[in-house]
């Protein structure tokens, strides 16, 4: 009989396993049906937890050769995964690939383990050997006698049948990617999610969000890099028009590039598509804020140019779209009240700052010494003239 693939249960959260099918990865060991071997598999797959590991360990003994040690390390796998033994499945596991190494159902077991065991590593590694079972066989050749288009066919059929599954290793490196905490370490999550699901959508994405992990992380030329590659594949990027023109804005470089990436995003705001899954309150917040930072950034060029007047244009525009977000809305404030002394019209400036020092966020102290820096102009007194 052809062997047993136990599809694994998966956890609730992430996704649903589809059953099996008949699509194989790797080698197809097949059992003599009233075989010693048959009986024995059929006695362990029978067999009381408690006597399970004696019997496997039975049959892996009896049979140390061949592609039946490949049945036994399937067992193994298994039993310890079922038993939360994970270090030991993964032994096993790492031992199967040995002798299958394309077996994709082996490396769904891993994936499994590894997200129970909440092994982020691991999870990626196992990914990584799905991503690569599942292209080696994409450009696998047609068998003899079958000619090359029912062979991509039969590929495409056994691809699809897997596609539940899939998604499962998908979903879970996403989540795991998103849950790391460390944003150096994530974004580097996020880029290897790139790698594997080139050419696709969420590879956009995830290499977006590393762009902006690493911005967190404060590794700014690793952000740039990332950022850019981005554009690169999609001009039309609002996120990373945003993150680079708010970038080089605050650093004072490359201003004429920032201003084009940040009237480029402000225009594509307007004509951008809903997502699927966004109520129209939640888009209309978000392309709001898109639209905010974009005037903020060209706010701070423009002080950066010395055109002040402009500045405060801009970064008045932007202060009611940013009213939803404390930190953006504290720094187009702080901002603005600079473009205003730069105009000497310090009643102006004042309020600007008194804004900026009456959100919680990281303007509230420097707001609130230029607020007593222009207490103190203000009150000292004026030499009369001799």
């Amino acid at each position: 009989m052809p062997r047993t693939r136990i599809l694994p249960a998966l956890l609730v959260l992430l996704a649903i396993f589809a059953p099996t099918c008949n699509a194989q990865f790797g080698k197809n060991v097949m059992i003599p049906a009233g075989s010693e071997a048959d009986r024995e598999i059929n006695a362990i797959n029978a067999a009381d937890p408690s006597q399970k590991l004696a019997l496997i360990d039975e049959f892996s003994k009896a049979h140390p050769d061949g592609d039946y040690q490949i049945l036994a390390d399937e067992q193994y796998v298994n039993y310890y995964i079922n038993a939360k033994q994970y270090d030991k499945a993964f032994e096993y596991g790492d031992k199967l690939f040995t002798l299958d190494p394309n077996n994709l159902q082996n490396a769904l077991n891993m994936i499994r383990a590894a997200n129970e065991k909440g092994d982020t590593e691991k999870l990626f590694a196992y990914g990584e050997k799905v991503t690569s079972i599942v292209q080696s066989y994409q450009k696998s050749t047609p068998l003899a006698g079958t000619d090359a288009e029912s062979w991509d066919r039969a590929k495409a059929d056994k691809i699809a049948a897997q596609k539940d599954n899939l998604d499962y290793v998908r979903q879970s490196l996403l989540s795991a990617a998103y849950n790391t905490k460390d944003p150096a370490k994530r974004a580097g999550y996020l880029e290897r999610i790139s790698k594997m699901y080139e050419g696709t959508p969420d590879a956009t994405q995830a290499l977006s969000m590393a762009a902006f992990a690493y911005q967190q992380a404060q590794d700014r030329p690793k952000m740039l890099a990332t950022a850019n590659a981005v554009l690169a594949k999609n001009p039309d990027n609002i996120g990373i028009l945003l993150l680079l023109a708010d970038d080089y804005s605050e650093k004072g470089e490359q201003l004429d590039k920032a201003e084009g990436y940040a009237k480029k995003a402000l225009s594509l705001a307007d004509s951008a598509k809903k997502p699927e899954g966004e109520t129209d309150e939640q888009w209309k917040q978000e392309t709001s804020v898109q639209k905010g930072l974009a005037l903020s950034a060209l706010g701070q060029i423009s002080i950066e140019k010395k055109q002040n007047t402009q500045a405060v244009d801009y970064l008045t525009k932007a202060a009611p779209l940013l009213k939803s977000n404390v930190v953006t809305f504290a720094r187009n404030q702080y901002r603005l009240g600079f473009a205003y002394l730069n105009l000497k019209k310090n009643p102006e400036a004042k309020q600007a700052f008194t804004d900026a020092a009456s959100a919680d966020s990281p303007y509230k102290g420097p707001a609130q010494q230029k607020l007593a820096e222009l207490g103190a102009a203000k009150a000292a007194p004026h030499k009369k003239a001799s």
